[in-house]
């Protein structure tokens, strides 16, 4: 099977102990409408956000400024991880912020595993478009946690993935 994502599509993370950021580029083959639309939409949301295999369900979406998206990404064997991004402003196709959170099945963040804030703009290059994705935590500890859990490796397969839908979107 021939490999999804052009090799040409620009992929940047860099990790900033420091700031306890992360600062994620992914250049994306579609309009940034289209791109928009599966950062979100819940139905989109639910083909791409998770990385392989494990698959997303979303159990309530409002995109608007205070409101929330919360989902589970699930295993294979069924064993569902929960997660809860509070919307705290919205620039339509432009650019939205949201606190992210592992939380329960009710939506209860929880304080134990690190949170993070994210800032993701949308940029127009020519027939693609480019997403900068700035993933604040409160502390390095908390930015060093979500490294240890794999967040690099997740978000590359996770980003594949949307480049797969992009693909069927476009046809």
């Amino acid at each position: 099977m021939e490999k999804m994502m052009k090799s040409d599509l620009r992929f940047e993370f860099l990790s900033d102990i420091e700031s306890h950021s992360i600062t994620v580029v992914r250049e994306f083959d579609g309009k940034r409408q289209l791109v928009w639309d599966c950062h979100t939409k819940s139905e989109h949301l639910d083909r791409w956000f998770a990385p392989k295999p494990l698959t997303t369900k979303t159990k309530h979406m409002d995109f608007r400024e205070g409101g929330y998206w919360h989902y589970a990404m699930i295993t294979p064997d069924d064993q569902k991880f929960w997660n809860r991004l509070d919307y705290k402003t919205i620039n339509p196709i432009d650019s939205y912020t949201a606190q992210d959170g592992f939380c329960d099945e009710t939506g209860t963040v929880n304080p134990d595993l690190p949170g993070s804030l994210w800032s993701v703009a949308f940029a127009d290059r020519d027939t693609r478009t480019l997403v900068s994705t700035i993933i604040q935590y409160s502390s390095s500890d908390a930015l060093q946690a979500a490294i240890d859990m794999g967040l690099k490796d997740g978000l590359a397969s996770t980003l594949e993935r949307l480049d797969e839908l992009l693909s069927t979107l476009r046809e």
